[in-house]
């Protein structure tokens, strides 16, 4: 059923690399304070990054102290420029909203019963990959209901995900004219600076998981 890691975390890996590839493009054209600021960001990248695939692999608690058998749906979140993927677990008369990684599959995710683990939610054979901590409150925003009946899982392909989440970077430019603001920098830095900033904006939109359908 379930592609695995490779269908969840493929996408958001790739631009967490592009992100990367971007800071460091512009590492010999930077000075000093430049250069400070694009090691803060790179790292700030590497940790939220690292802290996300904890959070999928189980590595750190998500927040769902229940193991066992329980009831289980798949919405999709629509909240301002957000679209992420939800899991809403039901166990007893306690209701719970887990976000995950897209995978095709959860697009053709009918309600049924999941397996929880305390380290894994399984579906069968399936496994889906949290992609934060777990709320007890409805996330904010229009939550769209699953397909009634399952269907071909369809593929977005890179692209229809970029141009998802790039939305997210309408402030880049922003940040830009700030720091050539404060930094008294030229057209140079306020174009460094803006397209550092739209790339970080993008890729946190994506280690977030986003969800393209």
């Amino acid at each position: 059923m379930s592609s695995g890691p490779a269908g969840a975390l493929t996408y958001p890996l790739l631009v967490t690399s592009g992100t990367l590839a971007v800071i460091a493009a512009w590492v010999p054209f930077a000075d000093i304070d430049q250069l400070s600021a694009l090691a803060v960001v790179a790292l700030a990248v590497l940790a939220y990054t690292a802290y996300q695939l904890g959070l999928a692999f189980g590595v750190f608690p998500t927040g769902l102290v229940a193991t066992g058998t329980v009831r289980g749906r798949r919405v999709r979140q629509q909240y301002r420029l957000v679209s992420r993927s939800w899991l809403e677990i039901s166990s007893g008369d306690r209701m719970v909203w887990q976000p995950v990684f897209y995978d095709p599959d959860l697009s053709t995710f009918i309600p049924s019963e999941l397996e929880l683990t305390g380290r894994a939610i399984l579906d069968g054979e399936a496994r889906f990959y949290p992609s934060g901590r777990v709320r007890t409150s409805e996330p904010a925003g229009k939550l769209i209901d699953n397909p009634s009946r399952p269907t071909d899982p369809p593929a977005y392909g890179i692209g229809r995900r970029l141009i998802l989440d790039v939305q997210s970077a309408v402030g880049a430019p922003l940040v830009g004219l700030l720091w050539v603001y404060v930094m008294n920098g030229g057209l140079g830095a306020f174009v460094a600076t803006t397209t550092v900033a739209a790339a970080t904006f993008t890729w946190l939109s994506a280690i977030r998981g986003s969800d393209p359908s």
